[in-house]
């Protein structure tokens, strides 16, 4: 008998509850998180309620069950040194240390670490801590660029000009809001292609390549609207997506597998756990945006779906650093994942509502931001709840994902084009004329 702690409380999470109960070993599942998830709780041996920066509770409520591994699903506690803590009192954990999650936590960290092992694949870029400067750098760079605020913001610290930011004035007066707040933040030149997450599961030495997906950041169709932390993702049944070339995948796979030598390197720790790379296809090949030191969300719930190699395995193979042992395949079918969220989301959303899902076949779905309350799903007022869709053919995938997801009643809405052949066929017309 094993006995597995999974840290966090969304749809990533309850996809990786999923697939460790599934495993051929008999695990015993654990959860700690501020808020019930119902569709982990019916996993789990128990349940834990607790703030997740509160790394003194984690670790003793491990080390009182004799927990086996620890699977931390987000990026806080990443950052707050809960693995650190967790294996100095022997605890393995399943992510990484402090250290080596900075290629997340700290944009310019993550920059510097390809600047030593691919700089190719970075963007021309300056880093402030003040906006002296910052005008004439965005001049240089012909109106067309990225502010970054160098921190963890949950996927909302980005602007783009064109999209976000439509003048000096307000490149400026975001970049002093950053400076108010104490922040640091980068000034990138803008890339301009297709985007594409390319994560690896890791074990300090080696990296196993999951699926490329593809994530849709803005809040409404036709890609309008602030960026989210991914309003829905879609794969394809050759794990590849119609606008990359296989020297695209190849190229992104190769940067993971640089980048975590290079993190060892620098640091003198593994980074065991998932490695998660953002990046964009552009004429001049692959580059990155940029990187996350966990499975991304929605993108998990795609891949995890597809995942036919036991989890648990794969997870005891990255603690003992002998991933390359281990030979994890993939099933060949195309997914597709839709969000519901809160009605105005992300900049004023809903919350305290309640959310029912009824007749439907429950494995497709996967609460997000809930709490229970007296046998009722009540909304806490981020993304809700995520609907996969699989198939042989992206189209009925995207059908069955839209399907599911209409089915959620409450106040919340979706994309609706996600997955959709007109928006996919988009993708490909702007990669051609990229390309050109």
């Amino acid at each position: 008998m094993s006995k597995v702690l999974l840290v966090g409380s969304g749809a990533r999470e309850v996809a990786i509850a999923r697939k460790i109960k599934q495993s051929d070993r008999f695990v015993f599942l654990f959860c700690l998180s501020p808020f019930v998830n119902p569709h982990i709780n019916v996993l789990c041996e128990k349940y834990f309620v607790a703030p997740l920066s509160e790394n003194q509770t984690i670790v003793e409520i491990a080390k009182k069950l004799n927990i086996d591994f620890a699977i931390i699903g987000p990026e806080n506690p990443l950052e707050n040194g809960l693995v650190d803590a967790l294996e100095k009192e022997g605890v393995p954990c399943v992510a990484p240390k402090k250290d080596v999650a900075k290629i997340e936590t700290s944009k310019s960290f993550a920059r510097n670490i390809l600047d030593k092992c691919s700089p190719e694949k970075n963007p021309k870029r300056k880093e402030f801590s003040s906006v002296e400067g910052v005008e004439s750098f965005l001049q240089e760079l012909g109106g067309s660029y990225v502010i970054k605020y160098d921190g963890l913001m949950g996927g909302k610290g980005v602007r783009v000009s064109g999209e976000h930011l439509f003048s000096l004035a307000e490149a400026l007066g975001y970049c002093k809001k950053i400076v108010d707040m104490g922040g640091v933040f980068l000034v990138e030149e803008k890339l301009l292609g297709e985007e594409f997450s390319l994560m690896s599961f890791c074990d300090g030495d080696h990296c196993a390549h999951m699926p490329a997906v593809q994530d849709h950041k803005r809040a409404f169709e036709g890609d309008v609207g602030p960026n989210t932390g991914g309003m829905g993702t879609c794969s394809f049944a050759n794990h590849s997506l119609p606008f990359l070339s296989d020297k695209d995948i190849n190229d992104a796979q190769k940067t993971n597998e640089k980048v975590a030598r290079e993190l060892c390197s620098t640091t003198g720790t593994r980074f065991k756990g998932f490695l998660y790379g953002g990046f964009m296809a552009t004429k001049d090949g692959v580059k990155v945006i940029e990187y996350n030191a966990r499975l991304g969300d929605p993108e998990a719930m795609n891949v995890l779906s597809l995942l036919k190699t036991d989890f648990f395995d794969i997870c005891s193979h990255i603690i003992r650093g002998s991933l390359k042992n281990i030979d994890i395949k993939f099933e060949p079918y195309a997914t597709v994942c839709k969000y519901a969220v809160p009605n105005g989301y992300p900049d004023n959303p809903e919350k305290g509502f309640v959310v029912s899902i009824e007749n439907v076949n429950i494995d497709n779905f996967f609460f997000a931001a809930v709490r229970e309350d007296e046998n009722k799903i009540i909304a806490t007022g981020s993304r809700t709840v995520a609907c996969v869709g699989i198939d042989k053919e992206i189209s009925r995938a995207e059908q069955k994902a839209e399907e599911g997801i209409s089915q959620v009643a409450g106040n919340v809405f979706h994309r609706k084009d996600i997955g959709t052949a007109a928006l996919i066929q988009k993708r490909i017309e702007n990669m051609k004329k990229v390309r050109q």
